[in-house]
């Protein structure tokens, strides 16, 4: 089959992506030529070429199937890759991924009287200024550059047309009543730019702010203060190394060590490293080729189509073979020229230097501050594809099939992240259905929120290879865990520590002693599930219980309610359906009786 693909391949820019024999997605790459590119791969024997990194030749002996997309231009395999890898996890891609999108701080500088505001995208308007990204402490930034400045306070203060409590307070100039001209007041703003592009610069006045506060023993705003400072001069990296230019750039390193791959992002502001950020993820048989792609992701992210633009200037500690597309790339993006360059020589090569001896420091620090040795366990034990890092944990919930609700909770970071926790109502009435419903719009997703390490399932085998179908028509990288609740007198038993629970996987059954930490790290993720999907599903109950008590009151039967929930499925579809639905459903009185209602 591969060898009958391989002759089929195209001669235009694409991308490929090879398959093995349960049709997981193994590899995702972009090429300018198709057919040659990806015939590089293999020897005249249709072996896996010598060339090859163990990584990649180990991939190769497992691929039995391959597909392609044609692009117009190499920029766009470029794109669709990065794409593909971000959504689907590919097994032997790996990716820096940072899900953050950071903020700026904005001023647009045509308003009569502007304000400054915090935004994580493009604005409309020809003369707004960017600041930033802040990585860390915009927020108390913003607050005392408005403490310190008597700027407009809030959005709302010039429709009032009349001197507001910060006008009373002395903290606004009240150009709602005409107390200052549009120039004075430009003069403040230009002074209050000079302070956020060197934020240190507004810390005097809140150590004289808390100051005040304590000898006046106003210790929590005092302390307010004190924290207000300490984020300010977190913002600050102090690098020795002196531009002496005001220029605005970003420089990126990745390294690579002892297993894990970093990536650094300083951003020069007016010459100074005003902000630094970085990712670590875990880099087993990386080797260095896969460099490349890493940084083509960095820099993708960092200029996101929808984020400001504040410099065009991209140095990075290698010299990428594809920058010229890269460059062509963003272009597009954003109708500006950047330049993607790895400096050989003078400070911006020294700047590129400290930002990846920092990324070997981080990493070190990484695995000194982590232990990774419970999620190693698991995926050696259970047969994982991936170090299950970012997990996420499905279970249903409803009374003889009422109300049926599905829930979904995600760990990562060593901790449940609860903004990512999701609910749905579902139409199903059996578990099997349910739980298919759930998944399958959950892998729908993955465009918009990327596949995790790994699924686990409140379930048997029969939810396993549910799973497993739809994750294989999806074609993520995602492993598969079901967890089968013990029964006892045919009921569940979810006694903590005690339960034995079976545990089933793509490479057989699991019976764990009841105090093995790998299980009771499963049981707690599914009990955190449940416990979830118990509380919206009550919350649903109740909200339902008052709704046909409502309907009870106008006389209609519980029979006649049974019948209008199975069939329009909500209260509020009952509430918005005509007159002649109801009919059909019930009869003519009982129509009548929710349209009067109504």
């Amino acid at each position: 089959m591969l060898t009958d693909e391989l002759k089929s391949l195209p001669n235009n820019p694409g991308v490929y992506q090879y398959f093995d024999k349960n049709s997981k997605l193994l590899y995702v790459g972009k090429a300018k030529n198709l057919k040659n590119r990806v015939k590089s791969y293999f020897s005249a024997d249709g072996s896996p070429s010598p060339r090859l990194s163990p990584r990649i030749s180990k991939m190769i002996s497992e691929a039995v199937h391959i597909e392609w997309l044609t692009t117009s231009s190499e920029q766009d395999a470029l794109i669709l890759e990065n794409s593909f890898i971000k959504q689907l996890h590919p097994k032997y891609n790996i990716l820096l991924r940072d899900d953050k999108t950071y903020p700026y701080i904005c001023v647009d500088l045509s308003d009569d009287f502007p304000r400054f505001e915090i935004t994580r995208k493009v604005l409309k308007g020809s003369n707004i200024k960017y600041f930033g990204p802040f990585f860390r402490g915009a927020n108390e930034i913003l607050e005392a550059l408005y403490l310190e400045f008597k700027l407009v306070q809030k959005k709302s203060c010039l429709k009032e047309k009349k001197g507001c409590l910060f006008y009373q307070i002395g903290r606004c100039n009240a150009p709602c009543l005409g107390l200052i001209s549009k120039e004075e007041y430009n003069k403040i703003i230009y002074e209050a730019i000079k302070k956020i592009k060197n934020p240190q610069l507004l810390i005097p006045n809140l150590e004289k702010i808390m100051l005040n506060l304590a000898q006046n023993e106003n210790f929590e705003e005092a302390a307010k203060i004190r924290d207000q400072i300490k984020a300010i001069n977190d913002t600050a990296i102090k690098i020795q190394i002196d531009l002496a230019k005001l220029e605005d750039f970003e420089v990126i390193s990745v390294n690579i060590s002892s297993s894990f791959v970093c990536g650094v992002r300083f951003s020069i502001r007016d010459g100074r490293v005003c902000a630094s950020t970085h990712t670590i993820k875990p880099a087993k048989d990386m080797v260095e080729s896969d460099l490349e792609t890493l940084y083509y992701s960095m820099i993708l992210d960092a200029f996101d189509i929808n984020q400001p633009v504040s410099t065009t200037k991209i140095y990075t500690y290698v010299e990428l073979k594809d920058a010229k597309i890269l460059e062509n790339i963003l272009n597009s993006r954003h109708a500006k020229k950047f330049q993607i360059i790895n400096p050989k020589i003078g400070e911006k090569k020294e700047l590129a230097n400290i930002a990846y001896q920092n990324a070997i420091e981080l990493i070190k620090k990484h695995i000194k501050t982590n232990d990774y040795t419970l999620a190693r366990e698991i995926q050696e034990m259970f047969g994982l594809n991936n170090l299950p890092l970012t997990i996420e944990i499905f279970d249903n919930s409803h009374l003889f099939g009422s109300n049926p609700v599905g829930a979904m909770v995600v760990w990562e970071n060593k901790e449940f992240n609860k903004a990512k926790y999701r609910h749905m109502h579902l139409q199903n009435i059996n578990d099997y259905d349910q739980m298919k419903q759930m998944l399958t719009h959950r892998a729908k997703s993955f465009d918009k929120s990327s596949a995790p390490d790994l699924w686990i399932i409140d379930g048997g085998d029969a939810l396993l290879n549910l799973a497993n179908e739809i994750i294989k028509s999806s074609g993520a990288n995602v492993d598969i865990i079901a967890i089968s609740k013990e029964k006892i007198d045919a009921k569940a038993h979810r006694a903590k520590g005690k339960a034995n629970d079976k545990i089933y996987t793509n490479i057989g059954k699991f019976s764990l002693n009841s105090n093995d930490i790998k299980l009771q790290f499963i049981q707690r993720l599914r009990d955190e599930a449940h416990r979830f999907a118990i509380s919206f599903h009550q919350k649903m109950r109740h909200k339902n219980d008052i709704q046909s008590s409502q309907l009870a009151n106008l006389g209609i039967s519980k029979g006649s309610i049974i019948k209008l929930i199975n069939y329009f499925g909500s209260f509020e579809n009952i509430q918005n359906a005509s007159f002649d639905e109801v009919k059909k459903v019930t009869n003519k009185s009982v129509a009548n009786k929710i349209a009067n209602k109504s």
